[in-house]
């Protein structure tokens, strides 16, 4: 990077105690990642999430830059290609967005917050600007770019959804929703459906939904109106939705091959994770069927369920038994998610770096609002 390009960041960091949005990772050329092995910074959410300390304890994922200092370094003297190149390689990277890391509650709890004598420090952290322990339900969306076009796809509508896009939509550039495809039926998975007619009523004239039959059952029952229109009053506009039934087994979405992870979330509640090429993403688990491992095999990245940092729940992974998973699957990276309260950001991943000393295990916890490069 270039003393002006440092001292802008600098200035940057000054202003608003943040760093710059993170689009693409990859570097533009091998020669030109060489050169820059070592200067470029971390992976990054953009200018309304994190702030920089937390962001420093993820010192694992793949290095990268914003589109100005990783164009102007592609463009100096020995680059392999132009800044104009650069922009363009930049943009047909696909990647992977955090739009919530949290338990169905979310993070902050107003019963922490209203508590007469005492203090949460994770919650009260979380009304920070910026504090990752902010988490609102756990979702995800793939910017999936191929020749043909970028589409967006997501992963999950809850409760909480509309706030997140309401966050990361614009910081993200992100407009229309290509797809949501469901992990389970849950309130913190399919409890923004109805928030969805704010794309169909002004962005597009409908979503095509991907959901296994006994959570389309499910909706028959929480979002009748959204399932048999004909129920709806004339003149309301509701969200205009397209269900498709899909089975364990493997489904394309925009040439996309989606492969469900079926997983036990609770004694006989069957839901589902998702790997997406190399990624692999289990959000609401606590255990995991003997078959669905084969599925697992050679995952790249992991997106895991980890609730609370002291023991599992009847429904969700606890930290101990996440790493126990990690340690079986053996994925070159892992990012934790669903975290309550109990999981401090800066104070886990603290602990979990620690292991890639003493075990060689690459392991951090998500964040809102991160974003990161996938091979899909």
């Amino acid at each position: 990077m270039s003393g002006a390009a440092g001292a802008g960041a600098i200035a940057a960091l000054l202003r608003a105690h943040r760093l710059p949005m993170l689009h693409s990772l990859f570097p533009c050329s091998l020669d030109a990642a060489r050169s820059l092995r070592g200067r470029l910074p971390l992976p990054r959410a953009p200018a309304s999430t994190a702030p920089l300390s937390s962001r420093l304890s993820l010192p694992n994922l793949r290095l990268g830059a914003s589109r100005r200092s990783f164009a102007s370094s592609c463009g100096a003297p020995g680059g392999a290609v132009s800044s104009l190149e650069a922009e363009k390689e930049i943009t047909r990277k696909s990647e992977l967005i955090f739009l919530g890391t949290g338990t169905s509650e979310g993070i902050p709890r107003v019963s922490c917050l209203t508590h007469p004598s005492e203090t949460c420090p994770v919650c009260t952290k979380a009304m920070e600007p910026g504090n990752p322990n902010r988490r609102r339900n756990t979702g995800i969306l793939l910017r999936h770019v191929t020749p043909s076009g970028t589409s967006n796809i997501l992963i999950d509508a809850g409760k909480f959804f509309y706030h997140s896009a309401i966050q990361w939509f614009p910081a993200f550039g992100l407009r229309e929703i290509d797809a949501v495809i469901i992990t389970h039926s849950h309130a913190d998975a399919i409890g923004g459906l109805d928030c969805l007619r704010d794309w169909t009523n002004n962005v597009q004239p409908s979503i095509p939904i991907y959901v296994a039959q006994r959570d389309f059952e499910v909706m028959k029952m929480t979002h009748h109106y959204l399932v048999d229109t004909s129920t709806v009053i004339p003149g309301a506009a509701v969200s205009t939705l397209q269900f498709n039934i899909i089975k364990e087994e493997p489904f394309t979405v925009h040439n996309l091959e989606v492969i469900p992870l079926p997983v036990w979330h609770g004694q006989d509640y069957r839901s589902l994770g998702f790997r997406f090429g190399d990624t692999c993403y289990i959000s609401d688990v606590s255990d995991i069927p003997e078959e669905t491992y084969g599925l697992l095999e050679d995952c790249e990245l992991l997106i895991l369920d980890a609730l609370r940092p002291d023991r599992s729940s009847s429904t969700h992974f606890g930290l101990p038994r996440a790493l126990d998973e990690v340690r079986k699957i053996k994925p070159k990276k892992t990012l934790f998610t669903g975290m309550m309260h109990l999981m401090d950001h800066e104070k886990v991943n603290g602990d979990l770096a620690r292991l890639m000393e003493t075990e060689g295990l690459d392991i951090q916890l998500s964040y809102d609002g991160l974003s990161i490069p996938v091979r899909l």
